[in-house]
């Protein structure tokens, strides 16, 4: 109950700094000001997620693309041989009293090095048979030294004197009695590819089959594949005449 003048009641004001020093117990405000920093969760959109995620799927793309070429360069393949030209110089068979062949070729082989590297090869190998039987065998042992995807000519002689037909007598008469006789080659280049460090043995084999006209001592047909293909090569294969 009031009685007399109204009665009030005196407050100290507040202190400037909503959030004084708990530890101080003094009236006066913190004299430092403070700042409130409000952290908010980090938030990515969907298409900020959708973004990096073909970035990374680029970025793998073009690493594959990288490897594959890489592998395509340095990957070692073998030397790839065509039977550049061929000669006749000479056959002549005798029928009596045993069938006696006398026979020669000059070949020329094209060997192209398919490599990013230079290849080395030591020999060139010809050799020449009749029905599936082996007549005669020639090794040159000229050997060279081609660039990184070049070419090189190499240059072979296989002559068969006074080779006795046995075994297969009679068809061989019968090839004479029609003029032509067919014959199979095969040609073989070895060598070895410098890889770095590393040295890679390659080798290539081309098989042809030659028909020769005994009459004109001429090649009129042959058919040529490699050997590790079913593909024909070497249509167009310059045919030399030989001596008659």
């Amino acid at each position: 109950m009031m009685t007399g003048k109204d009665e009030f009641v005196s407050y100290s004001p507040l202190p400037s700094n909503p959030n004084p020093n708990p530890n101080s117990y003094s009236q006066y405000p913190n004299p430092y000001p403070q700042n409130v920093v409000v952290l908010l969760p980090s938030y990515y959109s969907r298409f900020d997620r959708r973004r990096r995620r073909c970035i990374l799927y680029s970025a793998g793309f073009f690493l594959f693309l990288l490897l594959a070429a890489a592998v395509f360069i340095l990957y070692p393949s073998d030397p790839e041989i065509r039977l550049a030209r061929i000669r006749l110089n000479h056959i002549g068979i005798r029928t009596s009293p045993k069938p006696i062949l006398d026979l020669s070729f000059s070949i020329t082989v094209k060997v192209r090095n398919r490599d990013f590297f230079s290849l080395s090869y030591h020999s060139l190998a010809v050799s020449v048979g009749y029905r599936g039987r082996q007549l005669g065998f020639v090794t040159s042992s000229a050997g060279g030294r081609i660039r990184a995807r070049g070419s090189s000519y190499v240059d072979a002689t296989l002559t068969v004197d006074g080779f006795e037909v046995i075994y297969d007598a009679f068809y061989l008469l019968e090839d004479i009695a029609r003029g032509v006789i067919p014959f199979d080659t095969d040609t073989r280049v070895e060598g070895k590819l410098g890889l770095f460090f590393f040295s890679i043995p390659l080798k290539a084999t081309v098989s042809c089959e030659v028909y020769v006209n005994l009459n004109k001592q001429t090649i009129v047909r042959q058919d040529c594949y490699p050997e590790s293909l079913g593909d024909p090569l070497d249509q167009n294969t310059y045919i030399g005449v030989g001596d008659t």
